[in-house]
This record gives C-alpha cells, structure tokens and sequence, in this order.
C-alpha cells in the first residue's frame, strides 16, 4: 500500500516543539458509541498540506507468498526507506478505513528535536498506517502491530498523535521516537470512555495515565524510564505527563493547535467557555513547568452526536469566540475567514499572528469514519470522504468493502499541477478559489447546495444497508459487495458534476463584482431576453471608513 503515490503529501510540522511558522497540520476527533445517536464510533481526519492533492486511496485484499517482502516508503516524500516482511494475507483498504470498519487517523506534533530523527528507522507515521490497517482487525490489535512494527523496524517520524477506532472502542495513541542512537519508540494508548469525545490537532494531549489499568491504557515498558534516563523527569511514576515532558505546550502548541480541539469542542459542549484563555495562548504552568490550565482529554457532549454533527465539528474558523476569523480587518468586506500564509509576521519589534483553524485552505482531504457493530462489516463501515476545505467539502459515502474507487477520487486523476474537470479535488477548488473573492455573498449559495447534497447522502443510507443486509443474510455477499461499491462510485461522480454545475453557476452569478439576479436557480432576464440588471451592493460602511482612513483625502469628490 505505502507505494509512490503517496509522495507530495502533507509538507508537516519542523521538528521540535511546535514551530510559529508551521504551514500544514491536521485535525482529528474521536466519538465513542454512547456519544453518537446510532451507536456508532467515528473519528475524523483533516490532511492539511499546501502541497497534498485529494485523492481516496484503495487497496484490495491480497494473498502473499511466505518470502514476501513489502517496500516502504515515506508518506510525506515518497523516499524510500527500507523493506519489512509481508504478512500471508492482507485486508481490502479504502482510504483510512479497513474492511472490519478500523480507521486509523493522525496529527503531528513534532515534540522534542533530539528525539526527531532515527538513523536507519523504516517506520513512519504514514506507513504505520496503511500497513496496520492492511494488518489488523480491532483498534488494540491495531495499537500492537503499530508498536511492534517500530520495534522491530524502527520509527522515522517524530512525535505522532494516532486516532484508532473499530466499531465498539475508540483509543488515542501517542508515540515519540527515542532518536539517533536508539531504536524504536517511546508511547501511550488511553481508551477514551464511553460516551465521551476527544480530539487532538498537532499537539500531544495524553498527560498522566493509569498504570495499571491494562483494559483502558497500554505503554511502552520504557515510556518513563527513558525520560529519566535523559533527565527530563525525576518525580513519581504516577506524576509522569507524557505530553508535558516529551512535547511541553508553548504558545503556538495553545493557539496554532489546541485552539482547534477547543473549537470542536465549543460547538458541542456549553462549558467550554472556561477553557478559552488556554486556548488563545494564554498557558499557565506549575513549577516544573507542566501547563495547569490545560483541556481535558476528553469531554461529554451535551447531546449525543449524529455524523453531521460531527461533520460539523470540522467546520469552523472559531465564529462566535474572541478570535472569530470573519470579524477582524483581515477577513475584509466580505467577512473571508482564510489568511494566507505566511501565518506569523513582524512589524517593528512585535510578532504577530494569524489563526489556524480548523477548516483551512490546503486541506488535501477530510472524513468522518463511521463504524456500526450492528451491521456487519462489509455493510457497518462508511467513509465519509471529502476533498479540499473541510467548510465547503461535501462528504460521500464511500462502503469501506467497495472494490473499485470513484473516477472522480482515484489516484493519478490529474495532481496538484494538472487540472481536470474530472477530479473532484479540482471541481472544489474551483468553487472555494472563486468563493474567496465575495465570500459572504457566495458561501450561501455554496452551503446551499452542499446541505442539499448531504442530506440526501444521509437520508439514503438506512435504505442502502438495508438493501446490502437483505443481499448479505440471503447469503449474496459478493452481489452485496457489488451493490455497496456500485453505490458508493455513482455516488461520489454525481455529486462532483453537481458540484461542476455550481462552480459554473457560481461565475455567472458574480462575473465582475455583479450579482446577476436569479430565483431559485434561474437567472432573470429584462422581459426583451436581455440579462436583467445585476445588483451591485456596496461594501459594509466600516470597510469605507477604513479606507477613508488610509486614503481619505485622495478619494474624496471635489466639489
């Protein structure tokens, strides 16, 4: 699976602790059984990358010889790293999602710079991935091959926030390398309880843990140990933090990263509101240094969450808090809430910055997995992916059995320097690039269309298990398999010609700074077939104070 196909992808973090200038990062949040409507668990999973096309990865299930030896080679860039043993049989893979409804996501946190490089390590986070996912059935079982690969392999990443979920557990694993010299890795797996959501965004959140509680959290023998060894920590066991000592919080940890699990948070749980201080930047620490304000790791939300809540969670540019991107200067007349990179900036002697949100720009792709224990496996798994920014995506469900990928999602359909109308990654960048120039106006019509688009995918859902289940009990799984991917591939392929369909609607509408009129979908005309006039609405007054400020007196009409 870890092929070249991977290469271009998510440019992360410097290593070290979190760097200002840090230009792609990604976003996940975890939902246990009891915290979803259906009983389903779901994780999600925002690849961010300037540099990443949006493309749904597939592969099948496959037997392999008992010499067999997989080639690995790094997610990010495509190099290779070295050979491991093949397995005798491997599981069908769709994106982040296996045939037995595991998903696997990651963030990246870079944490401490010695510990950012291992010489001769094949392992990196990528890899681990979609070699578990071929590998494993259940998130522990997940969690053991995930460990034991950069044991025995070695780990060429830096530090990593893993989400694991299979349809009854959601676990949060968080791995450090141990650096030149060593071999392997330092980590920790928490079981998040039911009925709770967690997240992480780029920054290591698992601080003190159970040590003997084998059924909620697992470790690494050497997890405190070594942090003794290199005299990062002397207190008790049962005091140790493995996010404060292997990936302490700084300012742009708080306001780059743990802001964004704070606005997932926010928009389901009502006390979130306690916490915002932290998030901003503002972090208070003991006298070791450890940060005392910090979130939990996970909380309750107030109800329990559909996956369009969820889908929700993913779009946000923090509205509504002290650093909602669509009220200051930046975001202009038509309220954008995208900042362009560079994110951090001097002028004189003060450094400043923009937010990182959740829903940004570079976004390569995003989903929401849903796992269902009452369904079987084939017909329980559901993928809902989507391409480019996670505010104006539209997720499609993709059947984790399906044997075949969308045209419009498969790899080599066009890359980040060929377009083509038929890739759904360049149909949205379509539509968000143009969006961005009156951005209040056009988000309306976009979420117009997208509301409509999902809906339907979820309204359709319970009708499409059903169909595959009374397939699968009568005993047609192949025909049931075939049903699920037919689904799944019309599905995604329709919804990017629905989405061409606005990209054009879209430029007729605001050709030129116009806003042509239309009912419904329907451009007037002048009664003499002529286009009617278009309206021209000017910017808000205090966009015109603000340029009468700067410009005031070049710009006024003399009498």
């Amino acid at each position: 699976m870890v092929r070249k196909l991977f290469i271009g992808l998510m440019a992360l973090m410097s290593i070290g602790v979190l760097s200002l200038n840090q230009s792609s990062a990604c976003t996940n949040f975890l939902i246990t059984r009891g915290a979803s409507v259906d009983k389903s668990t779901m994780i999600t999973y925002a690849a961010d990358s300037h540099t990443l096309y949006g493309e749904l990865y597939h592969t099948p299930a496959a037997d392999h010889p008992a010499d067999a030896m997989l080639d690995i080679y790094e997610w990010d860039t495509g190099k290779f790293l070295g050979k491991i043993k093949q397995v005798p049989h491997t599981y069908n893979v769709v994106g982040n999602m296996n045939e037995f409804q595991l998903a696997i996501g990651e963030t990246t946190y870079g944490g401490r710079k010695e510990l950012g490089s291992q010489d001769g390590a094949i392992m990196d986070y990528g890899s681990l991935i979609y070699v578990t996912l071929q590998r494993a059935k259940t998130a522990r079982e997940a969690i053991k091959v995930m460990t034991d690969l950069v044991e025995e392999y070695g780990y060429y990443s830096s530090g990593e926030s893993f989400s694991i979920a299979d349809p009854n557990e959601v676990w949060i694993l968080e791995m450090i390398g141990k650096g030149e010299g060593e071999k392997g890795a330092v980590w920790v797996a928490v079981r998040v309880p039911d009925g709770y959501i967690s997240g992480h965004a780029n920054q290591a959140r698992i601080t003190t843990f159970p040590l003997n509680d084998k059924d909620n959290c697992v470790f690494s023998k050497d997890v405190i140990s070594f942090a003794r060894e290199k005299g990062w920590f002397d207190g008790k066991n049962k005091d140790f933090s493995f996010s404060d000592t292997y990936a302490p919080v700084d300012f742009g940890a708080a306001r780059f990263c743990e802001a964004r699990v704070w606005a997932g948070f926010n928009k389901v749980n009502s006390q979130m509101g306690q916490y915002e201080d932290y998030a901003i930047g503002k972090v208070k620490r003991d006298k070791n240094g450890y940060a005392t304000n910090r979130m939990p790791l996970w909380i309750k939300p107030d109800k329990k969450l559909s996956v369009q809540d969820v889908m929700d969670m993913m779009r946000d540019h923090y509205e509504g808090t002290s650093i909602d991107m669509t009220t200051d200067l930046g975001a202009g007349p038509y309220k954008l809430p995208y900042r362009w990179r560079p994110m951090t900036w001097k002028v004189g002697d003060e450094k400043y910055c923009n937010e990182r949100a959740i829903s940004t720009q570079q976004t390569g792709f995003s989903f929401v997995s849903q796992s269902r224990a009452d369904l079987p496996d084939a017909i329980g798994g559901i993928l809902w992916f989507g391409v480019d920014d996670t505010y104006t995506t539209c997720y499609t469900p993709m059947y984790t059995s399906m044997t075949r990928i969308p045209e419009s999602f498969a790899v080599g359909n066009g890359d980040m320097l060929n377009f083509t109308w038929e890739s759904a990654f360049w149909v949205f960048n379509t539509v968000t690039n143009f969006t961005y120039l009156r951005y209040s106006d056009m988000i309306v019509d976009v979420q117009k269309v997208q509301k409509a688009i999902e809906d339907k995918h979820v309204a359709y859902t319970p009708a499409i298990d059903a169909a595959a289940k009374t397939l699968w009990d009568a005993g047609n799984k192949e025909m049931a398999i075939e049903f699920l991917t037919d689904y799944s591939v019309n599905t995604a392929n329709r919804m990017t010609k629905d989405w061409k369909k606005l990209a054009e609607f879209l430029i007729v509408k605001y050709k030129d700074g116009n806003i042509m009129k239309e009912k419904d979908g329907v451009f007037e005309k002048n009664g003499y077939g002529l286009p009617a006039s278009p309206n021209q609405p000017p910017a808000p007054e205090w966009w015109y104070k603000k340029i009468i400020e700067k410009d005031g007196e070049k710009l006024k009409m003399l009498e």
